[in-house]
């Protein structure tokens, strides 16, 4: 396919960044965006090399959600269509989701639609001042349907309600205060607060990030009972016992900088 809706690029340290390239339609999904996005995704997943990902937008919008022409063409699907179509949206975001490798939103502008849906995918959501958000679906008679377990996840049941179905634009402080991003910078100093993030990230064993990940998924929703208490008790043994756990308490003692945190050539 000739456009190219997704860039990829890989820093020295092993950041990946992963850009939307639509800016003409304020990178609006349509079905090339979403296989480009989740194939990219999953290459990074697997890529040894990889330390973290982020995931950012040319131009002015982060997203505007699905892409007015390819929404066109799947009104026009019938019902068993439409599921096949919307399957493959749900796979991109359950991609997102279970990243092993650590993820960052760089949102430089507004996300509406599928485009909080991403956000609230990453395990870290940085958010320029200009940033607007919408949970726009219901205004063309539509739900959120395919997002709203990651974005319910990430802002709560009781925003969940006010916002889903007034579908109301509100700004990168309110996004904020619900949850869906964890700060909000002047437009000038995003790359900056993007690049302290970055940096604290490759600072964590790349084993236990993977870990503490998979920790937050099992633990999230499970009573705090003995069989919890036993299964933390077995994932934290494991893991002092592995080659990176006894290499990041010999260099604690050690009083020098693990192994995983040198600058690669």
């Amino acid at each position: 396919m000739s456009e190219q809706s997704v860039l990829q690029t890989i820093d020295p340290n092993g950041v990946a960044t992963l850009t939307l390239n639509r800016p003409d339609v304020h990178n609006a999904f349509d079905d090339h965006l979403i296989a480009q996005l989740t194939h990219g995704l999953r290459e990074l997943d697997h890529n040894v090399s990889v330390r973290a990902v982020m995931l950012a937008a040319e131009g002015k919008s982060f997203s505007a959600g699905a892409d007015l022409n390819w929404m066109r063409r799947v009104a026009r699907y019938s019902e068993a269509e439409n599921l096949r179509d919307a399957v493959g949206l749900a796979g991109l975001m359950r991609t997102l989701n279970t990243m092993t490798k650590p993820t960052l939103a760089r949102v430089q502008g507004s996300a509406f639609g599928g485009g909080v849906g991403l956000v609230a995918c990453c395990d870290i959501a940085i958010a320029s001042s200009v940033a607007v958000f919408s949970l726009s679906e219901v205004r063309l008679g539509l739900i959120p349907a395919v997002i709203s377990p990651y974005v319910i996840a990430a802002i709560g049941e009781r925003n969940a309600r006010r916002y889903f179905l007034t579908a109301e634009r509100f700004d990168a402080q309110e996004a904020l205060r619900i949850g869906l991003v964890h700060s909000v910078v002047g437009d000038g100093e995003l790359d900056a607060a993007v690049a302290r993030v970055q940096g604290e990230l490759l600072k964590g064993g790349p084993k236990a990030i993977a870990a503490a990940k998979d920790l937050i998924a099992h633990v999230t929703g499970h009573p705090i009972d003995h069989v919890l208490a036993e299964e933390t008790a077995s994932r934290i043994s494991q893991i002092r016992v592995s080659p990176e756990g006894q290499e990041g308490i010999a260099a604690f003692l050690d009083k020098r900088a693990p192994s995983w945190t040198k600058p690669k050539a």
